[in-house]
């Protein structure tokens, strides 16, 4: 099967749609699936003309910075291009994992072509307009991502109750796809006594981990909030942020007493996550949330909000602690609570690693070209359907 994968963004970039297509292309190629990539020109100038191993043919389109996030850029609309390229090698399936300009040039030309189509959901962006204090933007925005997606042959999205949310706002045509995590990049033996005398914390000692972008949608004001909560149950505790962004400076000096590291190789992240003890993740922006995983798979007892990766992998006071959305005192409670008992963030680790290791990218890249499959055989099909 030939593939087009069409991304705003790719690897190295660091975000989940970035990571999701890294690993489920490495997956592709070992299964000797034929690969084209459509993207906008990387930001920095060493990387434009260089090509990405493994692809059969690129398209590089011209690229502005998304407002806010800089290193990701908005392919601008390039259908004739696009038509000239799939002329000369016609892809089987095209996969859209944005739906910026790009994509929707993108779709346009694979429907004048008959090439089936499928999206990914990726991102929850009505989310991001009450967020970033423009509500009254999510409808209009939700209408036209309604019109992309039901254009399309089939939807994939993370999880089922994302699936449900969806088809109730009248999005067709949804599958579900999980994501994967690499239990042998991310796992317990990667704990590092050394960082963490960095640290300046002994064994005995609890670490409070924290990983993602630092920007309002990730809901720091809770963070914040939870590790001062847990400063006050266990004073001598240890925490660790780890990433970048336009809240960080306001961050640091909230919580002067936290290790912040920036962005790091996925090397370091490993090592960090499994020198820490318990995660803490209070973001309900995120479609899925791969660093629930990672935490997971390292071995953490991880604190979230039942929400994305969270609610369709921890099993409350099984594997991790879940809370009810938007309860911020009973997340800052249970963060308290959590610091001061060892042995039960010991074993809700122990549990998580078990559980991380059951969504493997293998099994995942089987369901994505089994999706993509179907979509080849069943294009434009008069009956549509939801299967979530």
């Amino acid at each position: 099967m030939r593939i087009c994968l069409v991304s705003e963004t790719w690897s190295p970039d660091i975000n989940g749609v970035a990571n999701t297509l890294h690993q489920l292309s490495r997956e592709l190629l070992a299964r000797d699936v034929a690969l084209q990539l459509v993207r906008p020109e990387p930001h920095a100038p060493g990387r434009r003309k260089s090509r990405t191993p493994g692809m059969q043919a690129e398209l590089k389109v011209r690229g502005i910075p998304l407002p806010g996030y800089r290193d990701v850029r908005v392919g601008m609309p390039a259908t004739r291009r696009l038509l000239q390229l799939w002329q000369k090698q016609r892809p089987e399936v095209v996969y859209l994992a944005t739906q910026g300009p790009l994509g929707w040039s993108a779709r346009r030309a694979a429907q004048r072509l008959s090439i089936p189509v499928v999206a990914g959901w990726h991102t929850n962006f009505d989310h991001y307009c009450h967020d970033y204090g423009v509500p009254w933007l999510a409808p209009i925005l939700l209408g036209a991502l309604r019109r992309f997606h039901n254009g399309c042959t089939t939807t994939l999205v993370p999880t089922h109750r994302q699936a449900e949310a969806l088809a109730e706002r009248g999005f067709l045509n949804l599958n579900v796809m999980g994501r994967g995590v690499d239990g042998e990049r991310f796992s317990p033996i990667h704990r590092d006594p050394e960082l963490r005398r960095a640290w300046g914390i002994d064994d005995h000692v609890p670490v409070a981990l924290h990983v993602g972008r630092l920007a309002s949608e990730k809901n720091l004001d809770l963070l914040q909030e939870s590790f001062h909560t847990m400063r006050l149950a266990r004073p001598d505790m240890g925490l660790v942020i780890v990433g970048d962004g336009p809240a960080r400076r306001s961050l640091e000096q909230a919580l002067p007493e936290a290790h912040f590291t920036g962005f790091l190789p996925e090397l370091e992240l490993a090592r960090h996550y499994a020198s820490a003890d318990l995660f803490i993740f209070p973001s309900l922006s995120e479609t899925w949330g791969n660093v629930v995983s990672e935490a997971m798979a390292s071995g953490l007892a991880v604190l979230a909000y039942d929400h994305a990766a969270a609610a369709e992998l921890i099993d409350d006071g099984i594997n991790g602690v879940v809370i009810a959305p938007n309860d911020s005192k009973r997340f800052c409670d249970a963060a308290a609570a959590l610091c001061r008992q060892p042995a039960r963030y010991a074993r809700l680790g122990r549990a998580a690693r078990q559980r991380a290791l059951s969504s493997h990218w293998p099994a995942i890249a089987d369901t994505f070209l089994s999706h993509l499959e179907q979509a080849r055989e069943t294009a434009y099909a008069p009956t549509r359907h939801c299967t979530i």
